[in-house]
């Protein structure tokens, strides 16, 4: 390889490896979201990291580098669940104690998120990234390939089902009553 080729690649790779320091924790996190487990979040990360890596070049418009490896994480969380060998049941030593929480819960803890691991693989895609990345309807519908009505009913329905849910005292509208 020339000198040239060789900077050109050192270029290329001291530019991924910034975006990838820059952006890995939030990505985590949102993997996190879509999967409820860390470890497999982890798996997630670097298979998105991986594929981002080989597209690099093709990535020209580097202001949607997010939406294109939200996209990634989206799609390969769905062909995760797609395999037949994967199961949600994750066998511990212990079992968990069960808690509940006589007061409302705005997401600080991990009650509100477990809800949101029972909403199918889509909603619970939609519901991440609409309310917890924050992102616009239209942003939403970007990210995952849908259209903006698919986003708003998505949130709807999955909403209702959270609500419906939801514990005593988790759910913010039954203190209006």
């Amino acid at each position: 390889m020339s000198a040239h080729g060789s900077d050109t690649l050192t270029a290329r790779d001291a530019d991924f490896s910034s975006y990838m320091h820059a952006r890995q924790a939030s990505l985590l996190r949102t993997a996190y979201l879509l999967t409820g487990d860390r470890h497999t979040a982890e798996d997630l990360v670097q298979v998105a990291f991986a594929k981002l890596y080989l597209a690099w070049d093709k990535v020209h418009d580097r202001g949607s580098i997010d939406a294109y490896v939200r996209r990634i994480l989206v799609n390969e969380h769905n062909s995760l669940w797609r395999r037949a060998w994967k199961r949600r049941e994750l066998t511990t030593e212990v079992l968990p104690e069960s808690s509940h929480h006589d007061t409302y819960d705005a997401g600080g803890s991990g009650e509100l998120w477990d809800l949101v691991q029972t909403l199918p693989r889509k909603a619970r895609a939609v519901v991440v990234l609409r309310y917890y990345e924050e992102m616009s309807e239209a942003e939403t519908a970007e990210v995952l390939g849908i259209s903006v009505g698919t986003v708003k009913s998505q949130a709807s329905r999955a909403l209702a089902t959270l609500r419906q849910r939801a514990p005593e005292g988790l759910n913010p509208r039954e203190e209006e009553r």
